[in-house]
């Protein structure tokens, strides 16, 4: 009994010893008033305290020295899903990152698309090669300042500063970034379902350079968006063109919840976008590839249709062009159903195209999507456990889409294409993961195509 009376008085001493440092050698320590206080009162004998003493000392002249209270512009730099760096005050805040997506496809396809479209070549990439440095100043002042090295230069993805906390009016946002338009488009490719977003993609305004104003309200239930950019060439495709000095669009969002329980696990998407973009007798061309960023474009409002298509083309000429696109999306647990259908009205003249797509997912590992309520969107999920090699499975998702585009209308005949695509997702951890991809493309009248590929992921 006195054995371990002793021990424990041992280990008492030496948890405040290395708990509990000192300013200077002159004043004692806690772990020494405490031996001085079980002295006077006969609890120790002179020989405990003379041997409790010396490991005492000993152990506190080996800790460093208490660090200084932290002042305001130190900062602290921590991983959290990714690199990041907040100052002690937490008014200003920092977050370097990127992701190096590389992808692989090996297609076979039926003689007539050969002879149409042209033969598709296996082969590979690097689908996005990004590094981007982000963060916050002086608490109500966000920037961003992302490239793309993926092509061999480096491209502006999103380059903005953003007010917030504005009243009334919530936050304001300036720079290069995307179009408050689709929940897929507004889903990074990060955390997509599938390796490429579905065809209705075609017609999303996507990055352009701008202003826009954006909230939620309602508990984060309700969110809305409204902006005016100038297009830079990425609706559709304007070819050589870099946008128009007059072409301009205005676009604006608004999603609701109107069923969200268990923090996110469970929840009913709705949402509703529209674009106008304002052209006067400006050419407009839509074209769309299967979805697989390595083939070639198999549906084109540019006629005709396919790689013997003599040098001349002709453009749509456009007065305007309206898009409305509805959006639903529903999380149960690990199943999760979302659609979406996109209806384009091209002024001055009468044609209209459209497009949809509805694709279902499941967790094997019993995991769910991450839905972050302040954009509308989905974000990062994270395994139960994650794949560690000593039975950490991370997380498996298994996923189907259909997808449709008609761009044929009147006398355009851009081409129908329908794709049926199987996923297989592997999240190793939050940050790594792979992807496997079949996807059978049917271009209407003419033939089949089958893709199989597969990326290899990571970000930070």
């Amino acid at each position: 009994m006195r054995r371990v009376w002793f021990a424990s008085v041992l280990a008492l001493v030496g948890v405040w010893s290395l708990l509990v440092g000192t300013a200077g050698s002159a004043e004692k320590s806690v772990a020494e008033e405490i031996l001085d206080i079980l002295r006077a009162n006969d609890q120790i004998t002179e020989q405990q305290y003379e041997t409790l003493l010396v490991k005492a000392r000993s152990e506190k002249e080996s800790l460093p020295a208490v660090a200084a209270e932290a002042k305001p512009e130190d900062f602290r730099v921590y991983w959290k899903k990714g690199l990041r760096f907040d100052s002690a005050d937490k008014r200003f805040k920092l977050q370097i990152g990127g992701r190096i997506m590389n992808d692989w496809a090996w297609v076979s396809e039926d003689n007539d698309i050969e002879t149409t479209i042209g033969r598709q070549a296996n082969n590979t990439e690097f689908r996005r090669a990004r590094l981007f440095v982000a963060g916050t100043i002086y608490e109500n002042v966000k920037f961003k300042a992302q490239y793309d090295f993926a092509g061999g230069d480096a491209d502006f993805k999103d380059v903005y500063v953003e007010l917030v906390k504005l009243p009334w009016v919530g936050n304001l946002k300036v720079g290069h970034f995307k179009e408050p338009f689709s929940l897929e488009e507004l889903t990074s490719s990060k955390y997509m379902t599938f390796m490429e977003r579905s065809l209705p993609n075609v017609f999303a305004p996507s990055r352009n350079t701008g202003i826009m104003l954006h909230n939620h309200g309602l508990d984060q239930r309700m969110t809305w968006a409204v902006g005016a950019f100038r297009d830079s060439g990425s609706f559709g495709d304007s070819g050589d063109d870099e946008g128009s000095d007059d072409t301009y669009n205005v676009t604006a969002r608004l999603t609701g919840l109107p069923w969200y329980e268990d923090e996110g696990a469970k929840l009913l998407h709705v949402g509703l976008s529209a674009s106008h973009r304002f052209m006067e007798d400006d050419s407009l061309r839509f074209r769309q590839r299967p979805e697989a960023h390595l083939l070639d474009y198999f549906v084109d409002t540019r006629e005709p249709l396919g790689a013997s298509a003599p040098a001349a083309f002709v453009d749509i000429i456009s007065d305007g062009v309206d898009i409305l696109n509805p959006e639903l999306a529903l999380l149960y647990g690990p199943f999760s159903l979302q659609g979406e259908y996109t209806r384009t009205f091209v002024e001055g003249s009468s044609f209209d195209f459209d497009s949809f797509y509805v694709q279902a997912s499941y967790f094997l590992t019993g995991e769910h999507r991450n839905y972050k309520m302040s954009s509308g969107a989905f974000s990062r999920m994270s395994p139960r456990r994650n794949f560690d090699g000593k039975g950490g499975p991370g997380a498996w998702e298994v996923a189907v889409r259909y997808a449709r585009l008609d761009l044929d209308d009147s006398t355009v005949t851009g081409g129908t294409l329908d794709d049926f695509t199987v996923g297989l997702n592997w999240h190793l951890n939050p940050n790594v993961r792979m992807m496997l991809n079949y996807v059978r493309a049917n271009l209407d009248g003419v033939g089949d195509s089958n893709i199989f590929q597969s990326r290899f992921q990571i970000d930070f």
